[in-house]
């Protein structure tokens, strides 16, 4: 079968057997798989990211003098099944998505992200059985494989515990960035303010559901932080302390009971927006800390590869909440997939191209102009070596 491989940092189409899958794994004609930036970033990157990969216990993440199948949003067809694994559940010709993660080689891999589980760069992938989805209601290939990078974003959002009354700010508009906006959207959120020095990726914003686009180099995303109530330096977050003591002070009882009331309903934590880090290079959170109000949470979605620095006293005199999220879980993977084939995220203004097999070293080219590309799919089956705009 035909994949595409990177070794050196170099995409070459090449041809490996099919596929045998082990008990308990299905094999899926792939029909489209998606491009994404862990891939553009891991062909360059892979030795950085593996050495702190090791850190975390993981010693199998791909390694660039290895020959590794990118790939870990997909969609295909089950072709096969493997030994004891049901075959009335996903019968072949079953339309499925699936969870990139594989028990193989002694382990759970990410599929396209180690040499021990290839991706679905290629015409057939493996996948686990248990982790494999009908996609539901007729959803069609291009939505469908938009599944993985959707439940991202669902877990940044779910994870932020933003409220829809919430001001919710989106830094970097690139696929992880629409996806967040996508499910902001989807949530109920009434206030998101998307931020990018892309025109066309602050236009795919918009079509995602942001409801105010601004060019940072002209605006910044933290504008109308006063307008929202929000507060924007040290001396006006004393002043209110005081001057609501000094208020309560004038009632016929101990202020503080009046303040344990309103921590109760809430009321006493000051307003601040949540603001979500999707570009993932140095000096972004640095920059994020610098510039939000006091008390905003930050949630860091993007993955900054190298070394990054802050100053954590200025995060500790704003009080700023830093979270920072991976991946999600299989019941948000689940959700996610329910929620595009019901119709409850549109994630259709993402995708902006099709390849090939023998085009996808092109289509990592393309994805280089912000202005040109955003989610490049990929169909196994396309003959075209030129992306084709959709």
């Amino acid at each position: 079968m035909r994949v595409v491989t990177c070794h050196e940092a170099e995409l070459a189409l090449a041809e490996r057997p099919a596929p045998t899958p082990a008990p308990g794994q299905l094999v899926l004609d792939v029909e489209r798989c998606g491009i994404c930036g862990s891939d553009l970033h891991a062909r360059r990157h892979c030795d950085e990211l593996a050495d702190v990969m090791v850190e975390t216990g993981y010693e199998d993440f791909m390694r660039s003098e290895q020959e590794v199948v990118f790939g870990h949003e997909l969609y295909g067809r089950v072709a096969g099944h493997g030994a004891k694994t049901p075959r009335k559940r996903l019968p072949e010709g079953t339309p499925v998505v699936a969870l990139p993660l594989v028990r193989q080689a002694g382990g759970v891999h990410v599929l396209g992200l180690s040499a021990a589980a290839p991706g679905a760069y290629a015409e057939q992938v493996l996948v686990q059985e248990a982790l494999a989805l009908e996609v539901p209601n007729g959803l069609g290939p291009d939505h469908a494989v938009l599944t993985e990078p959707m439940a991202v974003g669902w877990h940044a959002v779910r994870r932020s515990e933003v409220g829809k009354r919430s001001v919710a700010i989106v830094i970097g508009c690139g696929p992880v960035g629409l996806a967040v906006i996508s499910l902001l959207k989807a949530k109920g959120v009434r206030r998101i303010i998307a931020s990018d020095l892309s025109p066309g990726r602050r236009a795919l914003a918009t079509a995602c559901g942001a409801h105010v686009v601004v060019d940072p180099v002209k605006d910044s995303p933290y504008a109308s932080a006063e307008e929202h109530g929000h507060l924007v330096s040290m001396p006006a977050a004393v002043e209110l302390a005081m001057g609501t003591v000094e208020k309560l002070g004038k009632l016929p009882v101990p202020w503080w009971h009046f303040w344990r009331a309103l921590e109760v309903t809430g009321l006493a934590t000051p307003k601040a927006p949540v603001v979500f880090e999707c570009v993932g290079v140095p000096g972004m959170i640095d920059g994020i800390i610098a510039g939000a109000p006091l008390f905003s949470r930050v949630v860091v979605v993007g993955v900054c590869m190298g070394a990054d620095q802050v100053r954590p006293a200025l995060a500790v005199n704003k009080e700023i909440d830093l979270r920072f999220v991976v991946g999600y879980t299989p019941l948000e993977f689940r959700d996610t997939l329910h929620m595009l084939a019901d119709g409850e995220v549109d994630a259709s203004p993402m995708v902006t191209g099709t390849v090939g097999l023998a085009g996808v070293e092109r289509a990592f080219d393309a994805l280089a102009d912000p202005e040109v590309h955003a989610k490049i799919l990929i169909d196994p089956k396309s003959q075209s070596e030129d992306v084709i705009a959709t």
